[in-house]
């Protein structure tokens, strides 16, 4: 199996690993829009969350009364991924449980991760299948480390609630909350903006963000079966993430019970859900939101 596959479309590369079906690298109209990772900031690119999405209390998690470690964002980051289907412009990823899954999450399980690329768009489509006996409690979560200028901006599609959740020590979301400074759903990137950790829209309005530059340039998000947002980076780092998730980390109060956690999908016996996410880079333009 290749640990790499390239794609091309219309000019446009991109380039998947799979280890962890990350994606490395994605390059259209000339532009690079993936960042390189540095280890002194962050050593990924674009992981996939699963099985869960943020921390877990005590860093780990209860399945009917049983304990399991569960590592920040789950497991699939760190996994050998099968390649099953490959084109030019297109590779089908599969993770599917083992031993070592089922010490970490008692669950039968297929994720099936699709990358297809345009000349100016990369679509990424996830499959979640129940292959157990039990009900499958999962989160699933996309992480892509965009680079960005020093002047940077995030337009929302809709008004968001400006006020997210802190984050507590140890990586849970605490019920207290912040305000960040998001007015007429544009929100400016600054290191202090990014010095008390993620900010988490939960249950947003909006299906689309775009991080556009201080070259008009620009990269659109959509997102279908996610229902949060999360904006993340490191103080002084060449890189923004904007990631879509459909669940989130527990909050100090909550009890470990996987199946309990907030906004987990429970899958019965042999279903399987889709979740879709499409990337749209434009080149530059007049119009910048930010200062």
């Amino acid at each position: 199996m290749a640990d790499q596959f390239a794609l091309a479309a219309g000019g446009a590369t991109a380039t998947v690993s799979a280890a962890g079906a990350e994606l490395l690298r994605w390059s259209a109209g000339g532009r690079d829009l993936l960042w390189r990772p540095d280890p002194r900031f962050w050593a990924q690119t674009c992981p996939i969350l699963f099985p869960v999405v943020g921390r877990s209390t005590r860093d780990r998690v209860a399945v009917c009364g049983s304990l399991y470690p569960m590592p920040l964002h789950g497991f699939a980051a760190r996994r050998p991924f099968q390649i099953v289907e490959a084109a030019a412009d297109r590779v089908v990823l599969r993770l599917v449980d083992d031993a070592q899954t089922r010490k970490l999450y008692p669950f039968s399980f297929m994720l099936d991760v699709t990358f297809r690329l345009q000349p100016i768009q990369l679509s990424v489509e996830f499959e979640v299948t129940n292959t157990g006996t039990a009900t499958q409690p999962y989160a699933l979560g996309f992480h892509p480390g965009f680079a960005r200028s020093a002047a940077a901006c995030i337009v929302f599609e809709a008004d968001e609630d400006p006020a997210v959740p802190e984050i507590a020590p140890g990586g849970l979301l605490s019920h207290r909350r912040r305000q960040v400074p998001l007015a007429d759903r544009a929100l400016a990137v600054a290191d202090s903006l990014l010095s008390q950790g993620a900010l988490c829209f939960l249950d947003a309005k909006s299906r689309w963000l775009r991080l556009e530059q201080r070259d008009g340039s620009s990269i659109t998000l959509a997102a279908a079966g996610f229902r949060h947002w999360a904006v993340w980076g490191k103080p002084g780092a060449p890189f923004i993430c904007l990631e879509a998730w459909t669940g989130h980390a527990d909050f100090e109060t909550d009890s470990g019970e996987l199946a309990e956690r907030p906004s987990m999908r429970l899958l019965p016996p042999g279903g399987s859900a889709v979740h879709r996410l499409r990337m749209v880079a434009q080149s530059p333009r007049e119009r910048f939101h930010g200062a």
